[in-house]
This record gives structure tokens, C-alpha cells and sequence, in this order.
């Protein structure tokens, strides 16, 4: 399979809805093919929701969507028994949670009990009904929203969740050429239908195998731990990248790495995915943050502290 064509031919069609926002949206394709859920961190109204609509149409993969609510419960995510009267049993009634690409929009609004019944199924793909494990459909990708905590009602993810999401993206505001084009192309309605599923399901898990095959040298992964070991470790933050972290970043790398057309990764690649895995992952001291550090400062720090050594940059595959 070719990668690179694949990744090319969702943008295309991601494009045609989304206006100025390739970097953002070849993400969104890598932690699809890295089995990866992805956090959507924004303003309201940036384009959000359109974005994961027109790529899950774009995947041609079963969608789902699931408005979160104060008042939302767990079994409106994972679904419930019912009791049937004509068989005397009790029969599985699926919630949304039961498809390729789960739309969780504005997941923060949900209370934290409701917003933690997803965590077993963004990590082993099943869920718990009644004591009875039920496994997902393959691939599944909790593809969330947020609006920002600041923003009235909402709730903090807990960290444990937010350890879930391989990347966390923004959309940020349009330039002013990128929203005049956006009316031109979209007009008064969003025109969803001119999208086309460029590929599905079956075909998705194919490409991950063949990503799978894709060379991580030694050199390259020691540079991945430093980096992920220096967060541990340094005295502004709380926290720092889990093995979680680790190994998303490991799986991002060989993606995109595929997606350039390489069979194999470097250092370059694993910095250019570094801000995206593992800064939703950090927590600042609350001293530091007094000073002004954020995770992203501290992050861009240790990138610029840590090197790549001589070997690494040469590397070029097996080397």
C-alpha cells in the first residue's frame, strides 16, 4: 500500500471543507494510521466539529457522535441491558461508543464520572456492561473536542485521560485570505456531500500493518526516552510523559515517517511530533507556573537540552 497516496488523497478531501489547515490536518491522518485518539483543544466556532466530520466521511469508517452533556450518564456512551419480556432475557442495547470513529464533541462538559467510562475503551478498545467485556469495532478512534476549562460549565479532563489522547491539537483563527476563501468555497451550508471516502475500515488496519514494519534505530529510540525521561525529571513540572507517552511517540514517529516516504525514522521526526504527544501530557509546578512557564516553554526547552548525538543525525535507516 502506498502511504504517502493514502495520506495525500484524505487531505484532498479534508481540503475541500477545511480551509489553511494541512499541518493540522496531517496529524489528524498520523494518529489515524498510529491508532491514536486526538484532542481538539479550542475556541468555539474555529472549525472544530467540521474538521473530524469531513475526515471521518474522508475515511469512509462507521461514524458516531456523542454531544456531551452536565447531564450526561455512562450508559449514554456504552449502551445498557435491557430486559425483553418475550424472551426472558436481557439483550444488549449498543451505545455510540460501538463504531470506527467516535465524535466525542465538547467532551468537557460532561461531568468527570461520565467523561471517565471512555477510558477503558480508548485503551483496550472494549467496554464493561453488566460484567460483561464487549470488544469494539476495529479501528476505533475517540476523535474529542474541547473548549477551554476558562470557558463557562466545563471540567477539567483528568490527567489519566488526557495520558489516553495520543495528540492534542488547535485549530486557531483563520488568516484573513484562508476566511475569505472559506466563504467563497462553503458558501451559506457546509457542503459535507461534496466529500468522498477515499478508503475504509479494512483498508486502514492494512496500512498500519505495513507501518508496523517501519525502522526505529537504536539511536533514535535512546533519543525519544531522553526526551521523555528529562520530563520526569525536570523542576518545573509535576509531571512528566508516562511510558504511554514513550510509546505514542515511538508509533507517531513510524507513521510519519511513512507518510514522507521512508521506511525508517529520525530525529527530525520525532521532533517535529514531540509538541503534539507530549505537551498535553506535562504538568507545571504551581510555582513555576507564577513565573510564567507553561508546558510548551518547558517542552521547548528540553528540545533545545537534549541532542540529537552525531550518530543519530546521521542515521539513515539501519545504520
Amino acid at each position: 500500500m502506498d502511504i504517502p497516496e493514502l495520506s495525500r488523497k484524505i487531505l484532498r478531501e479534508t481540503e475541500k471543507i477545511i480551509v489553511g489547515k494541512g499541518d493540522r490536518i496531517r496529524l489528524l491522518i498520523m494518529a489515524v494510521l498510529a491508532d491514536g485518539h486526538v484532542l481538539l483543544d479550542d475556541l468555539p466556532g474555529v472549525g472544530k466539529t467540521t474538521l473530524v466530520k469531513t475526515i471521518s466521511i474522508a475515511l469512509g469508517c462507521r461514524a458516531g457522535r456523542i454531544q456531551f452533556v452536565p447531564d450526561l450518564l455512562p450508559s449514554d456512551i456504552l449502551g445498557m441491558k435491557i430486559f425483553n419480556q418475550k424472551t426472558g432475557d436481557f439483550e444488549l442495547r449498543p451505545g455510540p461508543v460501538m463504531t470506527n470513529l467516535l465524535l466525542a464533541d465538547e467532551i468537557n462538559r460532561a461531568i468527570p464520572r461520565t467523561q471517565a467510562a471512555l477510558l477503558e475503551a480508548m485503551e483496550e478498545h472494549q467496554v464493561s456492561i453488566d460484567g460483561e467485556q464487549i470488544p469494539l469495532p476495529e479501528p476505533f478512534l475517540v476523535l474529542a473536542t474541547q473548549n477551554p476549562v476558562e470557558s463557562e460549565s466545563t471540567f477539567r479532563l483528568p490527567a489519566a485521560q488526557m495520558d489516553r489522547f495520543l495528540i492534542r491539537l488547535t485549530m486557531g483563527y483563520p488568516k484573513p485570505e484562508e476566511e475569505r476563501q472559506m466563504l467563497r468555497n462553503l458558501g451559506d451550508e457546509i457542503p459535507f456531500d461534496t466529500v468522498q471516502p477515499v478508503t475504509d475500515a479494512a483498508s486502514l488496519l492494512e496500512a498500519r500493518k505495513e507501518i508496523a514494519a517501519v525502522h526505529v534505530s537504536d539511536t533514535v529510540a535512546d533519543y525519544m526516552i531522553a526526551l521523555t525521561d528529562r520530563t520526569r525529571h525536570h523542576p518545573r513540572l509535576a509531571m512528566g510523559a508516562s511510558p504511554r507517552a514513550t510509546r505514542g511517540l515511538y508509533r507517531a514517529a513510524k507513521v510519519w515517517a511513512a507518510m514522507e516516504g521512508r521506511d525508517y525514522v529520525t530525529p527530525d521526526d520525532v521532533q517535529t511530533l514531540a509538541r503534539p504527544v507530549l505537551e498535553h501530557r506535562l504538568l507545571v509546578e504551581s510555582s513555576a507556573r507564577f513565573s510564567g512557564a507553561t508546558a510548551e516553554s518547558v517542552l521547548k526547552e528540553i528540545l533545545q537540552q537534549v541532542p540529537a548525538t552525531p550518530d543519530v543525525k546521521t542515521v539513515a535507516g539501519r545504520g
